[in-house]
C-alpha cells in the first residue's frame, strides 16, 4: 500500500539476495514509503545484498552484520539508526543450523550444533531488540517481527534442530513482547509455509515436502516471498497497533489441517 510506511525506517537484518524473503520484505516496504537500512553477513554476500539495495528507491545504507558478533551487532543498530534518524522498524530473518544436524535424527544433534542453531536463530533476535529499544523508545515506539515456521509448533522430519530453535524463537517472541511493550515496542513472528528460495534448499527433502503442503492447504495453493512481505508490511504499520506477541501463519492454512 503506498504512503503506509511514509516517514518510517527499517532495519531489515537477514537479506541473502534477491529471492529471499528479507528481500520481498525490504521491496514491500520501499514501496510503502518506508526508508530502509540492510545488513550482510560477510564478503561472500555483500555483492548480492548490495544489488538488492541498488533496486530499492533512494540510498539504502550497507551495514556487516554476524550476529554471534556482539561488537557488529552494536555497529549495525547504530550505523543504521545514524543513516535514518531513527529505527521504527527491525525485520528479523536470520536463521542457521548446520547442514550435518539436518540429516538423520534429531537425537543425534551434536551439542555444538545445538548451541549454534539457538545463538544464530534465536539469540539473535533478542541481542538485536535489546540494542534497537532505545532507539524505538525515542521514537514513541516501534515494530520488531521476525520469520519463523511450523516446525516450531510440530515434530517435521529433517527440520530437525532448526525446528527446536524456531519453538525458542517463538518463545522469545512472547517474553520480549512483554518486556518491550510498555513503550509502544510491539514483537511478533510470522510463520510462513514453504517458500521455494536458495536457503530452503538447504533442507532436506524441501521439495517434496513444499508439493505435499501444496496439496493440503485449505487455499490449495503454494505461497511465496511476497506473501509474507504483505504480512510484514501489515506488523510494520499503525494497520496492526494493538498486535503483539504473535505468531502470524501465512501458509495458505495448512497449520489448521490434522492431516
Amino acid at each position: 500500500m503506498t504512503g503506509l510506511l511514509e516517514g518510517r525506517t527499517a532495519l531489515i537484518v537477514g537479506v541473502l539476495n534477491k529471492r529471499s524473503i528479507a528481500a520481498a520484505i525490504a521491496n514491500a516496504f520501499a514501496a510503502a514509503g518506508g526508508r530502509l537500512a540492510l545488513t550482510y553477513q560477510n564478503e561472500r554476500t555483500q555483492r548480492d545484498v548490495a544489488r538488492v539495495a541498488d533496486a530499492l528507491p533512494g540510498d539504502v545504507p550497507l551495514f556487516p552484520l554476524d550476529v554471534t558478533d556482539d561488537d557488529q551487532c552494536d555497529a549495525a543498530v547504530h550505523g543504521a539508526s545514524e543513516a535514518l534518524g531513527g529505527v521504527d522498524v527491525l525485520v528479523h530473518a536470520v536463521a542457521f543450523a548446520a547442514a550435518s544436524d539436518l540429516e538423520g535424527r534429531f537425537a543425534d544433534t551434536s551439542r555444538e550444533g545445538f548451541r549454534v542453531a539457538h545463538e544464530v536463530s534465536a539469540y539473535s533476535l533478542v541481542a538485536l531488540a535489546r540494542r534497537v529499544e532505545p532507539i524505538m523508545l525515542a521514537r514513541g515506539g516501534g515494530s520488531i517481527m521476525t520469520l519463523t515456521y511450523l516446525g516450531a509448533e510440530r515434530a517435521v522430519p529433517g527440520y530437525n534442530v532448526m525446528g527446536v530453535a524456531k519453538a525458542s524463537l517463538e518463545a522469545s517472541v512472547r517474553y520480549l513482547a512483554w518486556d518491550l511493550g510498555a513503550g509502544g515496542i510491539r514483537v511478533n513472528a510470522i510463520s510462513a509455509g514453504p517458500v521455494r528460495t536458495a536457503a530452503a534448499r538447504g533442507i532436506p527433502g524441501f521439495q517434496s515436502m513444499a508439493d505435499a503442503v501444496t496439496e493440503r492447504t485449505p487455499l490449495r495453493r503454494e505461497i511465496d516471498a511476497a506473501d509474507v512481505a504483505g504480512t510484514a508490511l501489515y506488523l510494520a504499520s499503525d494497520l496492526a497497533t494493538n498486535v503483539t506477541g504473535e505468531t502470524l501463519h501465512v501458509d495458505a492454512g495448512y497449520h489448521a489441517m490434522g492431516l
